[in-house]
C-alpha cells in the first residue's frame, strides 16, 4: 500500500475490533502483517512526528506490516511550520485554512529546488550545507516574534530522527516494480480529496500537492499503464474541513446532526467538519478528472432516520447559466451560484438487527430507499457504486452489484458572464 502525497496535515481514522486508530503519515497497510506500507516520493515527511507515530503504533501492538520510506520524499523542517504560520497571517482576512504543519512551505521548497529529502539525512556534510543555504532563504521570517531555530539545532533534531528512521529509508520505486512483476497487489492511498488538489481543486483553498489520480503516478513512481481500477470514495453526504466553497453546506439542525452522528472532526486537528448534502456537480467533476471505475459510498447509516435526503444536482448562476458537470474554476464565483436540489425519501436507522441482516444476506437487505439513492448516484455520475459502508467496522461494508449507468456527456462548458 503506497501513500503518494501529503504529510501530517491529514489523517485516516480506522476502527479495528472497536479500537479507533488514527494514522497521519504512515500508510494504513501497516496495520496488516502481510502488507508493505510505502511512503512514496510525493510525500512531505516530518521526521520527528513520524518517529512518534511509529513508537505509538508499536506500543499499541499495531505496527504489523513492513514500512518503507522513499529516499526521495521531502522533509518538513521546524522552519516550515514557522513559515506556515507567517504565511497564514499574511493572508489576512481570507486564510487558507492550513493545519500549520508546514506542508505548504515544504512543497514550495520542493518546487523551488531548495528542499531536503529523506535520503540526504544520511550525509551530514551535505545536509549541513543545504540547511545553511535554506536558512538564508528563510531569513525574511526572522523578527517580529518569529525567530528561526539555529541551523545546529535543526541539524541535531534531524540526525536524532534519522537514527530511528534509517532502516526504513530506501529507493521505493524498484520495490513497486518488482511487486507488479511478481503479480502482487499494489494499492495507492491518497491523503485528501479531489477538490483539494492544487490544480483541480477549489484553489486557493486547497492543499499543496496533487490529490487526484494523476498525482498518484508521480507520487508513487508507477507508470500509468499499471493501474487496473480507480475506486472513488465518497460519503453519502458532503463534508469539508477549513475554509473554501461549499455550495450544499447545511447551517441548520440537520447539518449539526450529521456532524454529531458522523463523528465529523478532522483526524489530525480535531476541527469540526462542515456538513451538507451530496453535491453531484463536484462528484461528476471528480469522476471525470480521476476516471473512476466505481464508487464506494460510505456513512449511509448517518443519513438513516432523516425526514428526507437531498442531493445537489446542478448550480444555477445569476445570469441563468446552469452548471451540471463542471464547477466554477474561480473560488469566489461559487458565491454567485445556488444549488438545485433533488429530494429523496430517507431510509430508516441502521439498527443492530438490520446490520446483522446485511451481513447475512448481502446488499439485498439494504433499505429499498437507499438502494434507489445509490442507483441514482451511479446513473447521474456515469460511475457505478460497487461498495457500500454502513458503519466503521471492517464487517460493515457490503458489495453492491454494479448497475449499467446512463452514459452522460458534458452539458455545460461555457463560462458564465459574471
Amino acid at each position: 500500500m503506497v501513500r503518494y502525497q501529503g504529510g501530517p496535515n491529514a489523517g485516516h481514522s480506522i476502527v479495528i475490533d472497536g479500537q479507533r486508530v488514527v494514522l497521519h503519515q504512515i500508510p494504513s497497510g501497516i496495520l496488516r502483517g502481510d502488507c508493505s506500507a510505502v511512503g512514496g516520493p510525493g510525500m512531505v515527511v516530518s521526521p520527528t512526528d513520524l518517529v512518534g507515530e511509529i513508537r505509538s503504533l508499536r506500543q499499541a501492538g499495531l505496527f504489523r506490516g513492513t514500512l518503507y520510506l522513499s529516499d526521495r520524499a521531502h522533509v518538513i523542517l521546524p522552519w516550515h511550520r514557522i513559515e506556515d504560520a507567517w504565511e497564514e497571517e499574511m493572508r489576512g482576512k481570507t486564510p487558507g485554512g492550513t493545519t500549520l504543519r508546514g506542508i505548504g512551505p515544504a512543497y514550495e521548497d520542493r518546487a523551488g529546488r531548495w528542499g531536503i529529502r529523506l535520503g540526504e539525512l544520511a550525509r551530514p556534510h551535505l545536509l549541513h550545507e543545504r540547511l545553511e543555504r535554506l536558512y538564508r532563504v528563510k531569513s525574511h521570517i526572522n523578527g517580529e516574534g518569529r525567530e528561526l531555530p539555529p541551523i545546529d539545532t535543526v541539524a541535531a533534531e534531524l540526525h536524532a530522527a534519522y537514527e530511528e528512521l534509517q532502516t526504513y529509508i530506501h529507493p521505493t520505486e524498484p520495490l513497486l516494480w518488482r511487486a507488479i512483476e511478481h503479480g502482487e497487489h499494489v494499492l495507492l492511498e491518497g491523503a485528501q480529496g479531489s477538490l483539494l488538489d492544487i490544480d483541480y481543486g477549489t484553489y486557493p483553498y486547497t492543499t499543496s500537492s496533487h490529490t487526484t489520480v494523476a498525482g498518484a503516478f508521480t507520487g508513487a513512481g508507477l507508470p500509468p499503464r499499471e493501474l487496473d481500477s480507480i475506486l472513488g470514495i465518497t460519503k453519502a453526504y458532503a463534508t469539508r474541513v477549513g475554509n473554501g466553497p461549499f455550495p450544499t453546506e447545511l447551517f441548520d439542525a440537520t447539518g449539526e446532526r450529521l456532524r454529531e452522528r458522523g463523528g465529523e472532526r478532522g483526524a489530525t486537528t480535531g476541527r469540526p467538519r462542515r456538513c451538507g448534502w451530496l453535491d453531484l456537480v463536484l462528484l461528476r467533476y471528480a469522476a471525470r478528472v480521476n476516471g473512476f471505475t466505481s464508487f464506494a459510498v460510505t456513512k449511509v447509516d448517518v443519513l438513516g432516520g432523516e425526514d428526507e435526503v437531498k442531493v445537489g444536482t446542478a448550480y444555477q448562476a445569476r445570469d441563468g447559466t446552469r452548471f451540471t458537470d463542471y464547477p466554477p474554476s474561480v473560488a469566489e464565483d461559487f458565491e454567485k451560484i445556488e444549488p438545485v436540489y433533488e429530494t429523496f425519501p430517507s431510509w430508516g436507522e441502521f439498527t443492530p438487527a438490520l446490520k446483522d441482516r446485511i451481513r447475512n444476506e448481502g446488499w439485498e437487505a439494504l433499505p429499498r430507499e437507499l438502494i434507489q439513492y445509490l442507483r441514482y448516484v451511479g446513473e447521474e455520475t456515469g460511475v457505478p457504486v460497487s461498495l457500500v459502508s454502513y458503519g466503521a467496522g471492517r464487517d460493515e461494508t457490503v458489495e453492491f452489484p454494479p448497475s449499467l449507468p446512463v452514459s452522460r456527456s458534458l452539458t455545460e462548458w461555457s463560462s458564465p458572464s459574471w
